[in-house]
């Protein structure tokens, strides 16, 4: 698949990423290659990279446990004492081995460590591939809210490699497929239509799914690096899915990322209805589309009352008016649009129907 030019660094696919990663390190004459896994790449992944590693520096491995819990400030303290015992300097880079957290966190420690160190991203997961690793977004969440720290900040590059998607759940696969069919619905309509009949598709269809997606969210952060404007698009169905998912988080039973971004599309199609933007037949293309791939999520009255206080801590806030990127027809999006506490509370009852 032909690479992808960012504003500040490049996306390569399958062979030639391993081809690009062992031309660039010798190239930038880094000190040391640190690697961050987490537990379960350091298992599946990890073995499938090094040997693939044609480089002569010295390479050390930092593992942490895996889990949306550990991406947090005491994560980062630990890292950065890691990297300064091991004799971390500026000269080194930081290799992210694994899905969002580990991509958003490690982007967030080399971007912070020593005034900021090199850093190239190796997503592992669906959804680490077609976002997480994408657009230079890192940070850490402040107790259960979702990224409430961090920087923007590019990483040298992000080397897409499908072979990983073979160590992954299904679950983890359907929670990736929520950023894809976003992408679809905010800026592509013919991309949308391509997941209408998923049980029919192969690795080569994902892989030139996965290639489009990127791209889309190339497009959208080239335009917008820093989310004044189009890149707000990217928040459809984050507002109230960044809230359920915190809600969750502290539950016996927390949500994956895309698990409640999927449903926070279908609440967040619902205020747009409501808000006539897209029509009945739109609203229920998305809802059935969203449903079959993720099923229903039972929330009680007081799931709702909780995850409504959490929207005043999303970071979109202006003024103190929650701000919702809303579907303008499938395929655009339209910003800044706000929802009263009684149509969001429709949506919920509504999606429950």
């Amino acid at each position: 698949m032909q690479s992808i030019k960012a504003n500040d660094y490049s996306i390569y696919f399958n062979h030639e990423a391993h081809e690009m990663l062992n031309s660039w390190i010798p190239k930038y004459n880094y000190s040391k290659l640190f690697i961050l896994v987490d537990e379960t790449t350091n298992e599946f992944c990890l073995p499938k990279l090094l040997p693939l590693l044609e480089v002569e520096i010295p390479i050390e491995i930092i593992e942490i446990e895996a889990g949306e819990e550990m991406k947090n400030i005491s994560t980062c303290v630990e890292i950065w004492s890691i990297l300064a015992d091991l004799g971390a300097d500026r000269k080194s880079a930081l290799l992210n081995l694994g899905g969002g957290v580990i991509t958003d966190l490690g982007g967030f420690v080399a971007s912070t460590f020593k005034r900021g160190i090199d850093f190239i991203n190796i997503p592992t997961t669906l959804l680490g591939m077609v976002d997480a690793a994408i657009g230079g977004k890192n940070g850490v969440d402040l107790g259960a809210l979702k990224n409430q720290i961090g920087v923007i900040n590019a990483p040298k590059l992000v080397l897409i490699d499908t072979d990983f998607l073979e160590t992954l759940p299904q679950n983890h696969m359907k929670s990736g497929l929520a950023e894809m069919l976003k992408h679809g619905l905010i800026f592509d309509k013919t991309y949308w239509n391509q997941f209408k009949d998923l049980q029919d598709l192969n690795f080569d269809d994902l892989d030139q799914l996965i290639h489009r997606s990127v791209e889309i969210k190339n497009e959208i952060v080239c335009q917008d690096p820093t989310e004044t404007g189009m890149r707000k698009a990217l928040n459809f169905g984050h507002t109230l899915g960044h809230a359920i998912e915190s809600h969750f988080l502290e539950t016996p039973t927390p949500l994956l990322h895309g698990e409640a971004i999927a449903i926070g599309m279908v609440l967040e199609s619902f205020i747009s209805k409501e808000k006539n933007l897209i029509s009945e037949l739109e609203y229920i293309e998305i809802k059935s589309t969203l449903l079959a791939v993720f099923g229903k999520h039972i929330f009680t009255s007081n799931d709702i009352e909780a995850i409504l206080n959490l929207l005043i801590h999303d970071k979109k806030n202006e003024y103190g008016m929650v701000q919702f990127a809303l579907i303008n027809s499938i395929g655009t999006c339209i910003l800044n649009q706000n929802a009263d506490n009684e149509t969001i509370i429709s949506a919920f009852k509504e999606y429950e129907t």
